[in-house]
């Protein structure tokens, strides 16, 4: 089950310029009001894009299932046509979705800038999902499930952090292991008491480079690598095209990064936190789970898209022993 920020993805290929323009941060995610919003999707408005339901758990969540798990997501969503379209594709996914349609309230939403490069850049706003609290959290989901998985971004604020230590509560009451994606930098430097929270009672952190030194609080990769081992009984530190280091219940393995030709890496981290959960639950070697998340992001990031657009069964099958 993963509990995190229901948006609604719409992605744009723009130019250098074009981003210059529009005053956003070059691979960086922006939190943004509604009304700005909506200046930059009219902006957006004269060409192609495209549209799925997202957010970073949701995300992870949906790469489980279509991997051939079983899988919930808990969010919230407005009555508008958003949170209609959100619904209508989790059914047809097959995901448990647990996510109220609030009256009056809009569904979240992000805008991914693509440039050339294939860097993105986002431009998101929560909408309802700020309004996410401790009440809106399952307990009967969560007794079912035998993994709770949290992202970041669901810490921004305090009624979400609430929820998440309600959700921890009952993981712990129930026997259910926490996993916990970092998210981004910014979580660690900003809303790093929410973070350490959690963390106190987290069986798996997941976390880029430049989230593992700023949570470790060490200036080398290496330093900071042991650190989090240290600290947490199981991390996946990932490292973009060098790879990653997995430490799982006493096993220290080192996967490689799949060479590719970079287009979008929208949801990469994403994707090899769904791919790694699914190899690891289903009772792989975390060497063989790890070697799935790694090749199943490394598509991810060679295609325009955080969804895998290749079959993820025969992905599964040609990796998985």
């Amino acid at each position: 089950m993963g509990i995190g920020n229901a948006l609604v993805d719409l992605e744009y290929r723009v130019t250098e310029q074009e981003l210059t323009s529009f005053g956003v941060t070059k691979g960086a995610m922006t939190l943004t009001d509604p009304a700005r919003q909506h200046e930059l999707l009219t902006a957006l408005a004269d060409r192609d894009g495209h549209r799925s339901s997202g957010g970073s758990a949701a995300n992870s969540v949906i790469a489980f299932a279509q991997f051939g798990g079983k899988g919930a997501f808990s969010s919230l969503l407005g009555n508008d046509a958003y949170g209609t379209f959100y619904a209508d594709e989790f059914h047809e996914l097959g995901i448990h979705l647990q996510a109220s349609s609030i009256p009056g309230e809009s569904t979240g939403t992000c805008v991914v800038m693509i440039t050339p490069d294939s860097e993105r850049t986002l431009n998101t706003t929560l909408a309802v999902n700020q309004n996410y609290g401790p009440g809106h959290v399952d307990e009967e989901v969560i007794r079912a499930s035998e993994w709770l998985y949290i992202e970041g971004y669901k810490l921004t604020d305090d009624a979400g952090a609430e929820a998440v230590d309600r959700a921890a509560f009952y993981a712990r009451k129930h026997g259910t292991y926490i996993a916990v994606s970092c998210s981004d930098r910014f979580v660690v430097d900003v809303f790093g008491h929410h973070l350490n929270s959690i963390l106190k009672h987290t069986d798996l952190v997941f976390c880029n480079e430049v989230e593992g030194q700023a949570l470790a609080q060490e200036e080398s990769l290496d330093d900071a690598h042991a650190a989090l081992r240290s600290r947490f009984r199981n991390v996946v530190l990932t490292m973009g095209d060098r790879g990653s280091h997995i430490a799982w219940n006493g096993h220290e393995v080192e996967v490689p990064a799949y060479p590719i030709v970079p287009v979008d890496a929208t949801g990469a981290g994403d994707m090899f936190a769904g791919a790694f959960l699914y190899g690891v639950i289903h009772r792989h070697h975390p060497e063989h789970a790890g070697r799935l998340a790694s090749y199943a992001a490394a598509q991810v990031v060679a295609q325009y898209g955080a969804r895998l657009k290749t079959n993820h069964i025969s992905v599964r099958d040609s990796v998985l022993p």
